[in-house]
């Protein structure tokens, strides 16, 4: 079972979590806090949990400050920020300050799911919904330095793995992809996941990343 403390200041939304992971029966909530200051002082003297996973925005220490006092002192904790509103920026500052996985508040249940056992097998993790966002964030942080055109650097991408990462980059979710390519959920995911292998990425961000750079997109 994997050990998860949820950290969010409503108590509605906490409940609400913690009933979706409990009914799937792969997780154990240990505890739960309305902030990061409540959530150190149970650290302090409780059982340590394997994720963490907090809102952004609360009072008295936001899930941001949270991440990077947990990083510095239980660096064996992953963290997974919740958030309503995104900037690339903070989805940016908070894989600096330590994130392991970055999740909007309307993700999926079966995404929600995955993305906690991928991070607590050492794997990171940012909702499909941000890859629109991450994407325009960094082809205009590539076309304003040096954007050199260079080829596929014989990665041996088929013409379908190079539809299905375009579409990735566009912010199309596996379903969306597997509607627009008439292939089944499955088939896209497996495309997904030889991307990921091909390209020598661990997630969905690093493969835009690699893809912004290197020419592999529009």
């Amino acid at each position: 079972m994997i050990k998860i403390i949820l950290v969010e200041d409503h108590v509605v939304v906490r409940n609400g979590i913690k009933l979706l992971l409990d009914s799937s029966g792969e997780f154990e909530i240990i505890n739960e806090a309305k902030d990061g200051l409540e959530l150190l002082t149970i650290l302090s003297d409780s059982t340590k949990p394997d994720i963490v996973i907090s809102d952004i925005n609360m009072p008295k220490m936001d899930g941001i400050q949270l991440t990077k006092e947990l990083g510095e002192k239980y660096p064996n904790i992953h963290v997974i920020l919740l958030s309503m509103l995104n900037t690339a920026d903070q989805v940016i500052d908070a894989f600096s300050k330590g994130a392991k996985g970055y999740l909007v508040k309307n993700v999926g249940y079966q995404e929600l799911i995955f993305a906690i056992k991928h991070i607590a097998k050492g794997g990171k993790y940012v909702s499909e919904e941000l890859s629109l966002l991450m994407m325009n964030h960094l082809a205009t942080c590539t076309n304003t330095g040096n954007n050199k055109k260079i080829d596929h650097l014989g990665l041996d991408l088929t013409e379908r793995e190079l539809e299905v990462l375009q579409l990735i980059s566009d912010g199309y979710t596996n379903m969306e992809i597997s509607d627009n390519l008439f292939l089944s959920k499955r088939t896209v995911e497996g495309h997904r996941q030889n991307l990921i292998n091909k390209l020598k990425v661990r997630n969905s961000a690093e493969l835009i990343k690699f893809a912004a750079q290197h020419n592999l997109i529009q």
